[in-house]
């Protein structure tokens, strides 16, 4: 079957970094596609922030398993190294504690020998953590890979290899506990599960696996910041002859009876596809993008009731000197484990919060003026289902984690350089239509997870394909790249359109 023949039209809401892996993959293989975006670029949480000269990523700051980026570019035809110039970090990051610190690396020599020094008698916990964690690894990544439109998927041989894997009832922090005796060097390979936004000591122990991701394939940044990212697969779409329009929002999808047959947009027009792919915050648009009364399964008070991941507060400042600090420093209260309860079980705002400084500039001067700093920082805080009015709190915590950066950051004098300033609180993530503020979107507990979680070819609508955060296999910037490539796999089968994949679980 060529091109001329296979014309069916793919409408896909939001050019995230999910819709856009769809996108351009089902370009690729010759399907007619619009991509609509309500914002004025491309990306979602992954676009770019511009304050007059300095230069901020919204939300993902670390690119973990680049391979998977760089085969759902080979698959569409194209090289990322053409596209995007990659940085490796080495060290990967800071992981800063009350009077010690320790830099995780891919180096082996060089994470034993900090080891050693700072965290004796953890060397063979090391080797055992990489070993094992590979092991999983090995056997997970098929789960994650495939899709779950039906239960005999998740009964697959791939899945039943991989459940002694999954340490059920086990969380991250038992898993590591059984590596390491420092309760520090815990806690460096355990405070990963905040990428899914979730405790260590409640996220699902088969997540143990993301630290070793990071130390088996290391850490990326591509100069001008991951928003380059979204932007490449954005010009890769335009290559392929993809329709990109940018301030574009929808209102909701056409529906007749269970079959999805196209969207209408804000300003009334109505545009008809043989398919949908969906990225949009799941909660947000299963009670909005969904005409009311359709859904059963998902039905707004459901999905109210679903267990979602903490918020974030975020800072972007542009200073006008630049620090002593690496690309990426994390700090950790110190009283970490209780920072953590405040946040995910009492739902309350700590006295003193564990927060994350990406100093960029060291590594990328385009983020800034000469001399000057992007600085971005985030602090892991309650959803809003918790009871803090941020209208009421959010300058008071605004100045706290100014004096927490001038104090236990090593920027004394931060006040007073600051050129540039933005802040997004909870609050203003849901006013970007994210359910709770909620910005890693449903939690990964483990009945929300592969076949438990919301299924990338959508259970409720035909013709409805679901990729992003809030569906499987979850979030951050390599399952969501997953996610759009098992839904453009799934629509290229359903016409018998082939194609080459580096994920053969679909």
């Amino acid at each position: 079957m060529n091109k001329t023949q296979h014309r069916k039209n793919i409408i896909v809401v939001g050019a995230g970094p999910g819709g856009l892996t769809s996108a351009m993959l089902l370009a690729a293989r010759g399907f007619k596609v619009t991509l609509l975006e309500k914002g004025d670029r491309v990306g979602g949480r992954s676009a770019s922030i511009d304050l007059n000269g300095y230069k901020f990523d919204t939300g993902p700051t670390f690119l973990m398993m680049k391979y998977l980026l760089d085969e759902v570019f080979e698959e569409s035809g194209r090289d990322s190294a053409n596209y995007l110039d990659f940085v490796k970090l080495e060290p990967m990051y800071r992981l800063q504690f009350d009077g010690t610190s320790i830099e995780p690396t891919t180096d082996h020599a060089q994470m034993l020998k900090q080891l050693n020094e700072k965290f004796p008698g953890n060397a063979e916990g090391y080797w055992r953590f990489l070993e094992t964690e590979q092991e999983r690894f090995r056997r997970m990544a098929p789960c994650l890979q495939k899709d779950y439109s039906s239960i005999k998927r998740y009964f697959s041989k791939d899945a039943l290899r991989a459940l002694p894997h999954l340490q059920l009832g086990s969380s991250v922090m038992d898993v590591l506990g059984g590596y390491f005796k420092d309760e520090l060097l815990k806690l460096a390979f355990t405070f990963q599960s905040k990428y899914l936004g979730m405790s260590a000591w409640e996220c699902p122990g088969a997540f143990a696996m993301l630290p070793f991701m990071e130390h088996a394939y290391g850490i990326y940044h591509t100069q001008g910041g991951l928003s380059e990212i979204s932007e490449a697969m954005a010009r890769v779409c335009e290559e392929h002859g993809v329709d990109v329009r940018l301030n574009t929002p929808v209102k909701q999808l056409i529906v007749q009876g269970r079959a999805v047959k196209g969207v209408e947009l804000e300003d009334g027009e109505r545009l008809l596809g043989d398919e949908v792919v969906l990225n949009a915050d799941f909660g947000y648009a299963m009670k909005h993008l969904v005409p009311p009364g359709v859904l059963r399964k998902y039905r707004p008070e459901k999905v109210d009731n679903m267990d979602y991941s903490c918020s974030t507060f975020m800072l972007y400042l542009g200073v006008d000197k630049q620090y002593d600090l690496p690309h990426h420093t994390i700090f950790f209260a110190k009283d970490y484990k209780k920072n953590i309860e405040d946040i995910f079980q009492r739902k309350k705002l700590s006295e003193e919060n564990s927060f994350y400084v990406r100093n960029a500039s060291v590594t990328d001067p385009s983020l800034a003026p000469e001399g000057h700093s992007a600085l971005y920082v985030l602090v892991p805080v309650p959803n809003l289902t918790a009871d803090i009015d941020w209208s009421v709190e959010k300058n008071t915590f605004r100045n706290r984690l100014i004096h927490a950066m001038e104090t236990r950051g090593g920027m004394p004098d931060l006040s007073s350089h600051i050129r540039e300033e933005m802040m997004l609180a909870p609050d203003d993530w849901a006013d970007r239509g994210i359910q709770y503020g909620a910005t890693f979107n449903l939690s990964h507990k483990l009945s929300q997870m592969l076949y438990f979680r919301p299924h990338n070819q959508f259970e409720e609508l035909d013709h409805c394909f679901l990729v992003g955060g809030g569906t499987h296999p979850g979030s951050g910037l390599p399952t969501i790249y997953e996610s759009g490539r098992i839904a453009a796999n799934l629509i290229s089968k359903r016409y018998k359109v082939p194609y080459v994949s580096k994920n053969t679980q679909v």
